[in-house]
């Protein structure tokens, strides 16, 4: 297949989101950007994550919820779409406790809307942003995208693998070439707030106390966002028919590790609350990356600490801002 040189991406107004827009306006491609500016966290923080691409004449954003049909379907009208990259949802594991039902219709409902509209209107390509978390509680690893899945341990790791199954049978049934990309704990500019090495270094930067659930054994697959981004950039120009491939760095990092790197960057100790471990959290993420890397040459390369000194530099400038 060509390259697709028109991309609608939903979420893009998130962290991955608008770090992917950036990219693809960055290599001279046209993007649609859909984001209904779900109150998860500050809307002030996702209109500044596209402020550039606000700026870029190819850049068109649509403000919808990836659930309403007929704001699809004007997203979708015009000049052809090459591919999407379908990154919106609800997410966090913890959330998905509390409001399943939500997670279900967003993430599930949601993501039958998008491929119908893309089947409507005859967008031969998607990217679907998958997670981790559909490998539920194992020991072990890597992790292969060949591995069991059948026992996902939250409501968003259900939708995600909801998710895959549903749009295999959309590539069955349309041919529309499909790769769900397991995302394995993404951090860098822009991180959610919610999430730990944002939330850790904003707290050591205030003084506060770490809420940290757990011994602090718990291990990660940290993923700089930059390097998941190429590999969906590499995602969106290669036709697989339909494929699910790993995303992560390849590597694991304790909870600890990650503090004392968090404490070289910033130069400062942090004070650590220690919390019983909860519901739906797993100890274990790691990802093989040998399937992407065949079919994509996908090659993460930032180690754990320039990502974290690139992140701490971002986030310094965010406060001063």
């Amino acid at each position: 297949m060509s390259r697709p040189d028109r991309v609608l991406v939903t979420g893009a107004a998130g962290f991955i989101g608008s770090t992917l827009v950036d990219r693809l306006l960055a290599e001279g491609r046209e993007v649609i950007g859909l984001d209904c500016f779900d109150p998860f966290y500050a809307e002030a923080a996702k209109r500044a994550n596209l402020a550039s691409a606000l700026r870029h004449a190819s850049f068109r954003l649509v403000e919808a919820d990836i659930r309403d049909e007929d704001a699809l379907a004007r997203a979708f009208a015009g000049a052809p779409i090459g591919a999407v990259v379908h990154l919106a949802a609800l997410a966090g594991v913890r959330p998905s406790l509390e409001r399943p039902v939500a997670y279900a219709d967003v993430n599930v409902r949601g993501t039958a809307a998008v491929a119908q509209a893309m089947v409507r209107a005859e967008v031969p390509q998607l990217v679907f942003a998958s997670s981790s978390s559909v490998y539920g509680e194992r020991e072990g690893g890597p992790f292969r995208e060949t591995d069991p899945v059948e026992r996902p341990i939250s409501p968003y790791a259900a939708t995600k693998r909801a998710g895959e199954l549903l749009l295999s049978s959309f590539h069955y049934a349309h041919g529309t070439a499909i790769t769900c990309a397991r995302i394995f704990t993404a951090y860098g500019p822009r991180q959610r707030p919610d999430l730990a090495i944002r939330k850790f270094a904003e707290k050591i930067l205030r003084d506060e106390a770490l809420p940290v659930f757990g011994d602090g054994s718990a291990v990660r697959d940290f993923t700089f966002v930059e390097d998941l981004v190429g590999g969906l950039v590499r995602a969106i120009d290669t036709d697989l028919g339909f494929a699910i491939l790993n995303f992560g760095a390849g590597r694991t990092v304790s909870v600890q590790q990650v503090i004392e790197t968090l404490e070289r960057a910033l130069g400062r100790k942090a004070r650590i609350e220690w919390l019983p471990r909860q519901t739906g959290d797993v100890l274990r993420t790691w990802s093989d990356t040998s399937a992407a890397r065949a079919a994509l040459g996908y090659a993460p390369s930032v180690t754990l600490e320039e990502g974290v000194a690139r992140f701490v530099t971002w986030l310094k400038d965010e406060r001063r801002a």
